[in-house]
C-alpha cells in the first residue's frame, strides 16, 4: 500500500515574490545590517590626530567638502578612536588624540612638522572657504612655475597646501570660462571722466575708448573692465558668462525675471537682464577667453553682491547660473562656490548695490592715494585673508581695496 504523505506531497516550486515587497524586505534587511562596508584603503594616507575630531570631522566636511566613510569607532570613554573622510578622490584618516598611548595632536604656537598637500580645481576657492570657516591663512593664492597654491593652517594645527596645475595661454589648453564665471565687469558712475581720473590716479588704470563717450574700457586688469557714466546711483554692473545665451534667458524668465533679445558682439553673443529684486546684469555666450583669480596689481580680487533678499537671490542665481553657495564669515554671509573672480553675497541692501575690491600692492600708499584725490577710506583693517580698506570715490562709488 502506498504511503498516503507521498502520495499526496506536492513538489516544491520556487516561490516569485512581488516585486514591491522583495525591494522593501531587502531594504529593511540592508538598514538593519548598517552600511556597506568601505573599499579597502590603498597607498600612502594620512592619519591625524586632532583634540577633537567630532568638532573636526564637522570643519573638515564644512570647510573643504570632505564625506563621511562610515561611521566613526568611538571608544568606551567617548573619544574618537578612528573615522575616514573622503577628500577630493582621497581618504584622510583622524581621531581623537591619546597621549596616553603616545598620540597626540599639535600643540598652538609649536607649529606644524608636517604639510598635507592636496590638489583642487580652484585654489582660491578652497583657500578663502577654509579661511571663512576659521582657518589661518599663512600664504596667500599665488602663481609660480609649478603651478598656483596657497598655505593655511587649519583650527587643529594641521598645515595644508593647496595647489592646481600652471596656467598655460588658452590657445595652449587654458580652462576656458565656465557658466557662472564673470566674464565683464562696467563700475556704473555718474561722471566717467571724474571716475578715469580718480581711479587712474588710486590704481594706476590706463584707458582705450568704450563704445561710447559715456565708456571707457580699462587696459591691462582682470577680468575686463569698463566704465560707463551717466548713472545716478553707482554701482558695479557684472556680465556672466554661460554656454548658450538663449537657454540662460529661458532660465532667466522662469526663475521671475526680465531679459532682453541677444545681440551679437565680437566676443559673443550678449543679452541685458535683471534679476527678480531688481538688479540689472548681463549674460554672455563666449567664444574665448579664460578664467582668471585676478592675482595682479588692480585687478578685481573679489566682489560682493548686497542683494535685497539673499535667500531669494541665492534660488535665482542657482537656477540660472547653477550657483552654489556655502555660509560666509559675516552672519547672514555667503559665497559662492567655484567662480572666477570669488563672489559673495549679503541681504538687507535696498536698492541692490555690487562693489569692488581691487587688490594693491602696499594698502598704505594706497589709502593715501584714495584720500588725496578726494576720496574716502577707513584705516587698514588685518583680515584672515589680508589687510583691507572701505573706500569711496570722490562721486561717493563704494568700493574695497585689499593687500592680498
Amino acid at each position: 500500500m502506498a504511503d498516503p504523505f507521498e502520495a499526496l506531497r506536492a513538489p516544491v516550486v520556487p516561490a516569485d515574490p512581488d516585486r514591491g515587497f522583495a525591494a522593501r524586505l531587502r531594504a529593511r534587511i540592508q538598514e538593519a545590517l548598517g552600511p556597506a562596508v568601505p573599499q579597502p584603503i590603498t597607498g600612502l594616507n594620512p592619519y591625524l590626530a586632532v583634540a577633537d575630531a567630532r568638532r573636526a570631522l564637522a570643519w573638515y566636511a564644512q570647510a573643504m567638502g570632505a564625506r563621511s566613510r562610515g561611521e566613526p569607532i568611538v571608544m568606551p570613554d567617548g573619544r574618537i578612536g578612528h573615522a575616514e573622510l573622503e577628500l577630493a578622490g582621497h581618504v584622510l584618516m583622524l581621531a581623537d588624540e591619546f597621549p596616553e598611548m603616545g598620540v597626540s595632536a599639535p600643540r598652538a604656537g609649536q607649529g606644524a612638522a608636517v604639510t598635507l598637500h592636496l590638489t583642487v580645481a580652484d585654489v582660491d576657492a578652497v583657500t578663502f572657504r577654509a579661511v571663512d570657516a576659521g582657518a589661518d591663512l599663512e600664504r596667500p593664492p599665488a602663481d609660480y612655475p609649478y603651478g598656483r597654491n596657497a598655505v593655511i593652517l587649519d583650527p587643529f594645527g594641521h598645515r595644508w597646501m593647496f595647489s592646481s596645475e600652471p596656467a598655460s595661454t588658452p590657445a595652449s589648453g587654458e580652462a576656458a570660462l565656465r557658466t557662472g564665471d564673470v566674464a565683464y565687469v562696467s563700475l556704473w558712475v555718474p561722471d566717467v571722466e571724474r571716475a578715469a581720473a580718480f581711479f587712474g590716479t588710486v590704481l594706476g588704470w590706463r584707458y582705450g575708448p568704450g563704445s561710447s563717450a559715456q565708456g571707457r574700457q580699462v587696459q591691462g586688469v582682470t577680468p575686463n573692465h569698463g566704465l560707463w557714466g551717466g548713472h545716478e546711483r553707482s554701482t558695479l554692473f557684472l556680465c556672466f558668462a554661460v554656454d548658450d545665451v538663449e537657454a540662460a534667458l529661458g532660465r532667466v524668465r522662469a526663475a521671475g525675471g526680465r531679459a532682453g533679445e541677444p545681440r551679437a558682439e565680437p566676443f559673443g553673443r550678449v543679452a541685458d537682464c535683471v534679476d527678480d529684486q531688481g538688479l540689472p546684469f548681463a549674460l554672455v555666450s563666449v567664444t574665448g577667453g579664460a578664467r582668471t583669480g585676478g592675482g595682479g596689481p588692480a585687478d578685481v580680487a573679489y566682489i560682493t553682491m548686497g542683494v535685497v533678499d539673499a535667500e531669494r537671490a541665492r534660488a535665482f542665481y542657482g537656477s540660472v547660473l547653477g550657483w552654489r553657495f556655502t555660509p560666509g564669515r559675516t552672519p547672514g554671509g555667503w559665497n559662492v562656490e567655484d567662480v572666477q573672480p570669488m563672489i559673495g553675497m549679503a541681504g538687507g541692501q535696498d536698492p541692490p548695490t555690487v562693489i569692488p575690491m581691487y587688490r594693491v600692492e602696499d594698502m598704505g600708499a594706497a589709502v593715501e592715494r584714495v584720500r588725496d584725490a578726494g576720496g574716502t577710506a577707513t584705516d587698514p583693517e588685518r583680515q584672515p585673508y589680508g589687510v583691507t580698506a572701505d573706500c569711496t570715490d570722490d562721486q561717493g562709488t563704494r568700493f574695497w581695496i585689499g593687500e592680498l
